[in-house]
């Protein structure tokens, strides 16, 4: 019979894949409950397993405590009665008093192992669910779908269930149960009445992952995925850039005749995936999240907003916003910045507002920089200058001679216009 319990003991762990011991602890706790019920007693109790023969002993546990301090003997000891048991006994030891085995314990022992032995395993199994995937959250599990109970998804991941609620799931996707499934573990909760692994198919790492799992290039480092940003079942756009020059990190995505992205898209029931080249400089970034819109300048308008003003042609703003906002909206999360459009006619108008507001302003709008600028001086003859354009210098009389120039002098230094024109101004813009 001992033998016998020592071999289910063993077949049990291996069905559980549970260890050894947790088994042994769980009849040990049964059989101590169950001795304690059948004695009335109560005394705290514990039994031992002897891993060779098999059978179970029996005792009672003490704590000793000073003898001032006593105050329960059922569960306490006076360290003068302990020292009678032991010399070296100090308070705070535990002592154990062994009992013999009530003749009618096999019949409850077995109820109240059969209990515990149910609860400890569950409990067991749980924490060694918990542990294998909190590991792997973050990576992608394949799974069946078991049943849906109010939009959400459960999925039989093999040694247990997880949760697909309806916030995770990608817009437009329908699954069926036995559906096989693909989804990304972001989260594991561990509760008293179980644990709860929570999937996702929305997110924009479940995209990374998928690339990682179709491209190699992505897996071994060589190519980096440095920005995602998503909006499930529609569109997603990415940000790669290569380790090595040699590697053209677009194509190692994208795949001979497409093959690889057209897998990624495949897995998202269609969604459209925009793969750009990552710049370091902030403002390349956003021209190439744009794409292919033709962005004329990108400029910083509020830096603790974040928050940058992106002009284009005239006729690129629908390109540029794209369908119901969703080219400028991923492109604004792609590169963690609030992207506002505007035209480039809609922005010379503001500039030459703000130019009319100054007073006594005379600046002018460089359409080449996309700055105001101060217009230099007019060349046309004011009130009081000479004929020749140039005006006396303050203190200057006729007696000194001062501005005086020969016809002959000003028609060859002064070049001036002929009638009914001005001069021409250096540096001045049409606006």
């Amino acid at each position: 019979m001992s033998n016998e319990l020592l071999q289910a003991i063993e077949a049990v762990g291996r069905e559980k894949g549970i260890e050894k011991d947790v088994v042994i602890a769980a009849l040990e706790d049964a059989y101590a409950a169950a001795a304690k019920r059948v004695l009335h007693s109560q005394e705290v109790f514990v039994c031992h397993l002897d891993r060779d023969t098999g059978e179970f002993t029996i005792a009672t546990v003490k704590r000793v405590v000073e003898d001032s301090e006593l105050e329960n003997p059922l569960i306490e000891m006076s360290l003068q009665e302990a020292q009678t048991y032991r010399k070296d006994v100090l308070p705070g030891d535990i002592l154990e008093f062994p009992q013999e085995t009530p003749p009618n314990m096999g019949r409850i022992a077995a109820q109240q192992a059969k209990q515990v032995l149910t609860q400890k395993i569950r409990e067991a199994e749980r924490e060694i669910i918990y542990k294998e995937y909190k590991d792997r959250v973050g990576t992608i599990i394949n799974g069946v779908v078991k049943r849906i109970e109010k939009r959400s998804i459960i999925v039989d991941i093999g040694r247990t269930e997880a949760l697909l609620p309806p916030s995770e799931q990608s817009r437009g996707e329908r699954f069926l149960q036995n559906d096989r499934i693909r989804a990304l573990i972001v989260e594991v909760k561990e509760n008293a009445k179980g644990n709860q692994i929570i999937l996702s198919r929305a997110r924009g790492e479940f995209v990374v992952r998928l690339f990682e799992a179709e491209v190699p290039e992505i897996y071994d480092g060589t190519v980096a995925i440095r920005a995602v940003a998503r909006e499930a079942g529609e569109r997603t756009k990415i940000a790669v850039v290569s380790k090595d020059r040699d590697v053209d990190p677009i194509g190692a995505c994208i795949g001979m005749r497409g093959m690889r992205v057209q897998a990624v898209t495949r897995e998202l029931r269609g969604e459209k995936i925009d793969i750009i080249p990552y710049k370091e400089d902030l403002q390349d970034l956003v021209k190439a999240a744009l794409a292919p819109a033709m962005v004329t300048r990108v400029q910083i308008v509020d830096q603790e907003a974040r928050r940058m003003e992106v002009v284009v042609p005239e006729d690129q703003i629908s390109l540029t916003i794209g369908k119901r906002g969703q080219n400028i909206r991923l492109a604004g999360q792609l590169v963690g910045w609030e992207l506002d459009v505007k035209s480039e006619e809609v922005k010379k108008q503001e500039i030459l507002a703000a130019m009319s507001s100054m007073m006594g302003s005379s600046e002018e709008y460089d359409e080449s920089s996309g700055e105001v600028v101060p217009e230099e001086e007019s060349l046309e003859p004011q009130e009081g200058d000479s004929e020749d354009g140039a005006r006396p210098e303050a203190g200057a009389g006729p007696e000194d001679g001062a501005g005086e120039t020969s016809g002959e002098e000003a028609d060859e230094d002064a070049g001036e216009a002929p009638a009914g024109e001005k001069a021409p101004t250096d540096g001045q813009g049409e606006v």
